[in-house]
């Protein structure tokens, strides 16, 4: 790839402080986002397309899918100091404490290698009693990282999970070029926001990070935080994205927001399975059932914000559904799990690259116990480690359903 350079740092030796090449943020550069927007402060990625964005106004999808989960650059260089110029948007809940800054994780040939936060920025401050927004504007800040190898090496900067980033600049004290294709398969999955990566340590460790790293697959993370709800533009998204495996997590998006009730929700799975098949008929295909979550097993959604502790930083969560509703058609997790793991046995009679996967077998009623989750919906930096491990093992491992063929 041609680098712009300024001032002739192209000649440049690595570690130098002498003028930086600035190379240009073009979609080759990046793995896991499916759009990139031109913004007046640079490229926005996306992780649905443009079509799917149009037909839905909705602002937590909007948020959702503009929050680079599993998007990451990566290059090749020799680079001995790399600096990212960004503009995040980042959130805040009136009343309660700043949130941290998001992480930015530095990978290099593979293993973490630093990490680091940018600060400013602009601000959407959320009024959780009134559903309002207010959004402030910020400064531009730089992800820097320094005291590389001078050795040509592969770099991943995987952008935060929970910020919203316009990439402004690239700079480095030596020449970039587009990291070799390693011919690994391609992990596409989709999910609600605990794929989307919700109180992870950062962005190489939401659970399925730390699953395709140890899978040793590239990842294309359709985790949408409270949008996992069987919308046929996301169908389509997936449909029409090359992948050589897919996983699909549901369930818990449809209580949250009580969105269906089980007449509207068979048709759905199966109508979004249709869609997904389409694009990609032979494709191992894994529906992944809610992971353990009490407050919803067997009570309705909507699931509550309790703002009790909210000036301490705390927001919990409880079910605001009656277990008497369920009669009436109304979702727990209990309902989801019993017919999608009926439809899944249904349609693999004539589907074979079709599996099931019940979510309590990577979090389940006895770990709640160990990892508790800390707002009754989403788990710790822990737990996310806990699935991701249990998903590699028993999805990626030996007999399962998205093992390689050695």
């Amino acid at each position: 790839m041609d680098s712009r350079s300024s001032g002739g740092a192209a000649s440049q030796e690595p570690g130098t402080d002498a003028d930086r090449i600035s190379t240009p943020i073009t979609a080759d550069l990046l793995r896991g986002a499916l759009d990139l927007e031109r913004t007046e402060h640079g490229v926005l990625p996306h992780r649905l397309p443009a079509r799917a964005r149009a037909q839905c106004a909705d602002g937590q999808l909007s948020m959702a899918e503009s929050q680079p989960s599993g998007v990451r650059l990566v290059l090749r260089t020799r680079a001995t100091t790399v600096e990212l110029d960004t503009l995040p948007t980042k959130m805040a809940y009136r009343g309660a404490p700043p949130r941290p800054d998001g992480v930015y994780d530095l990978l290099v040939d593979g293993e973490l290698a630093a990490r680091t936060s940018v600060a400013g920025g602009n601000l959407r401050i959320v009024d959780m009693s009134t559903g309002s927004v207010e959004t402030r504007t910020g400064p531009v800040g730089t992800a820097r990282f320094s005291g590389l190898s001078a050795e040509a090496k592969d770099l991943e900067i995987w952008l935060p999970y929970n910020e919203s980033t316009q990439l402004v600049e690239l700079r480095t004290d030596a020449p970039v070029e587009v990291a070799p294709d390693r011919g690994r398969r391609v992990w596409l999955h989709h999910g609600s926001s605990i794929s989307h990566g919700s109180n992870a340590a950062g962005p190489t460790t939401t659970w399925p990070a730390l699953a395709a790293s140890r899978g040793g697959v590239e990842l294309t993370n359709l985790g949408l935080g409270g949008s996992a709800l069987l919308d046929p533009f996301t169908a389509r998204a997936l449909r029409d994205t090359p992948a050589d495996l897919i996983s699909l997590k549901l369930g818990i998006n449809l209580v949250n927001t009580d969105l269906m009730r089980l007449r509207a929700f068979t048709p759905a799975v199966h109508g979004f399975l249709d869609t997904v098949r389409e694009g990609h008929p032979d494709t191992p295909l894994l529906v992944v059932s809610p992971i353990h979550c009490p407050i919803h097993e067997d009570t309705p959604g909507p699931s509550v914000p309790e703002f009790e502790n909210l000036e301490a930083g705390e927001l919990t969560f409880r079910a605001g559904g009656d277990p008497a509703e369920r009669a009436a058609g109304k979702l727990t997790l209990n309902v989801i799990r019993e017919e999608l793991s009926r439809i899944v046995k249904q349609r693999a009679a004539e589907d074979p690259s079709l599996h099931y996967l019940d979510g309590r077998e990577l979090y389940g009623e006895a770990d709640t116990a160990e990892l508790p989750l800390p707002d009754r919906l989403h788990p710790d930096a822990a737990t996310h480690h806990r699935i991701g491990e249990r998903f590699a093992e028993r999805v990626f491992g030996a007999g399962g359903p998205f093992a390689g063929d050695d």
